[in-house]
């Protein structure tokens, strides 16, 4: 097997194509998003065999304090012949060279998380994921007083210069096993859905929701950050912005929604409950120290 290092386009399109294939049920970023997150702290490999594409992998600094991310997959018809094996040591390799203390990953099927047990890795983090259909969603009436709902389209402004107030209160609310680390250029480029619903008050964002459409099933999104600021907080204005967010989706001919929520934060879980989100798969984070 040979591993080499995406730089092209048609590496990035042939990357895309294995995360489709080990991952259908999720939206994979398209070439333009990849190359947006290109970065020296960022590895993205491909895995071959013979000229065919077997796998491809990922590792970069992560959004988590303390650790660095790897991501090997390996194409169902070529597991078990040590590919995976190989591209996990390239990605923890480059992890090291980031200087940090630890090294995850993300899994939610069995094998993977038996390959992961392998190597060290422990469990300290999950995620559930909640999914609903899009049907005929009625209009989600008016905002609390006061608060008026534009979206980053009309006022991309307002979405950068949230980062520093409302943006810092709603990592830190992140019910994860370390504090998140996201800098103002990655909130602005990286965190905003398409559409992105802002709740403003006073010219400052007190709230946001939104969604990120799959390029390879169009008729499926996920959602995207959904917060609201502290002291806005039970008055209905979570409600109301995802109520927009599907509004938006049946009137661009969605037909699902999901979304990945942390197992602490109860209030999200619950709230997506209310507004009809069915449980679906159980993701681990998992963590051993680094290198490998």
């Amino acid at each position: 097997m040979e591993l080499t290092v995406c730089t092209t386009d048609e590496d990035y399109e042939a990357w895309r194509r294995v995360r489709v294939a080990v991952v259908p049920y999720e939206r994979a970023d398209t070439v333009a998003e990849m190359r947006a997150r290109d970065s020296a702290d960022r590895l993205m490999l491909l895995a071959t065999e013979d000229g065919l594409v077997v796998g491809s992998g990922a590792a970069a600094r992560s959004n988590i304090a303390g650790g660095g991310y790897v991501s090997p997959m390996v194409l169902e018809e070529h597991r078990r012949r040590g590919h995976g094996t190989l591209l996990l040591r390239a990605l923890a390799d480059h992890v090291a060279g980031l200087g940090v203390a630890d090294l995850r990953a993300m899994t939610d099927d069995e094998g993977s998380l038996a390959f992961a047990h392998r190597f060290g890795f422990l469990e300290v983090d999950q995620q559930v994921e909640q999914v609903r259909g899009v049907g005929d969603e009625p209009e989600p009436g008016p905002p609390p007083e006061g608060v008026e709902v534009v979206t980053t389209d009309e006022r991309p402004d307002l979405w950068a210069a949230s980062y520093g107030g409302f943006g810092r209160q709603a990592l830190a609310d992140f019910a994860v096993f370390q504090p998140i680390e996201v800098s103002a250029e990655q909130w602005r480029e990286e965190w905003a859905g398409d559409p992105m619903f802002l709740a403003v008050h006073d010219g400052a964002v007190v709230g946001c929701a939104g969604l990120d459409r799959d390029a390879d099933h169009p008729e499926r999104g996920e959602n995207a950050l959904t917060a609201v600021r502290h002291d806005w907080r039970g008055r209905g204005l979570a409600v109301h912005l995802k109520r927009r967010t599907l509004r938006w989706a049946a009137d661009h001919g969605l037909t699902e929604i999901y979304t990945w929520t942390q197992v602490g934060n109860r209030p999200m879980l619950t709230l997506n409950e209310r507004l009809g989100y069915v449980t679906g798969r159980t993701s681990s984070t998992l963590s051993r120290p680094s290198p490998l």
